[in-house]
């Protein structure tokens, strides 16, 4: 997908994407996962809810999973090997063209990046069997919950992360964009979840999950691009590891899954 995103490279981000499950990251999925489906995963980065995606459809289905960073195709290819009705490839959605058509097409945490979701949404339908269905899980960043807040030289580099964003065409707030763009590109049937990821100090992944936007930080891409000073990135890097360990209680990501049909009787 030819859309401006921020960098996603190195072990680090490899890590996190291979410690996603469908069980916690894509919980909502997985009451319409049935054996023999036919399923494909857009932006899978390494493949980790692909592959829980896979024992849920059985030797029976088959689980296609696309992403355009290359190296997490391989990390996950080598990763999870032994998946038999799971194939991951190195593949811009725009340009994919499988020879089979899908009974589900999953994207979790993806559209959020591009600046021209609803073509994206069009190339999702046209890969649809007759009733097949497009399950899109994303976020609304506008409303981010951190409590208490987070020390300033954060709140000012996130501040700056949804200006660069709204800058490049992405929507900030596409967890609630979703059903009106499900409505314009003709799908029936839509239904909203509530997804949201509420990490709390007991919990035993919880420095990990809210330390997520000291990652994001350690992307120079903003600084390059002349939005955010370096001095104040390595602040924010700095001062919000240290609030994750001694002050944070919780986070709120507002998550929603927008699922949709493509009408039977279509032309």
């Amino acid at each position: 997908m030819k859309n401006k995103h921020i960098e996603r490279s190195g072990s680090r981000s490899i890590k996190i994407f291979d410690n996603r499950s469908l069980d916690i990251d894509y919980r909502t999925l997985i009451p319409i996962l049935k054996p023999g489906m036919t399923v494909l995963d857009v932006g899978c980065g390494t493949g980790s809810i692909s592959k829980d995606i896979a024992f849920m459809v059985g030797v029976h289905g088959k689980v296609i999973g696309i992403d355009n960073t290359k190296k997490f195709i391989d990390s996950g290819k080598a990763t999870y090997l032994e998946v038999q009705n799971l194939k991951l490839i190195h593949a811009d959605l725009f340009a994919f063209e499988p020879g089979i058509k899908f009974d589900l097409i999953t994207s979790a945490r993806m559209l959020q990046w591009l600046s021209n979701p609803k073509e994206a949404l069009l190339k999702m339908k046209s890969l649809l069997n007759p009733g097949g269905i497009i399950s899109i899980l994303d976020y609304n960043h506008n409303h981010l919950e951190w409590n208490p807040p987070p020390p300033l030289s954060m709140q000012e580099f996130y501040k700056t992360f949804l200006k660069w964003r709204k800058d490049a065409g992405m929507n900030n707030a596409m967890a609630d964009a979703l059903t009106e763009l499900m409505q314009e590109v003709g799908m029936v049937k839509i239904e909203k979840f509530n997804a949201d990821e509420h990490y709390v100090k007991e919990r035993s992944d919880f420095q990990e999950k809210v330390g997520i936007w000291a990652k994001v930080a350690e992307s120079t891409q903003m600084v390059k691009e002349g939005y955010l000073d370096n001095d104040l990135r390595l602040q924010a890097i700095e001062e919000y590891n240290e609030w994750v360990k001694i002050q944070a209680i919780s986070m709120t990501m507002k998550l929603n899954e927008v699922r949709a049909q493509l009408p039977i009787n279509i032309h």
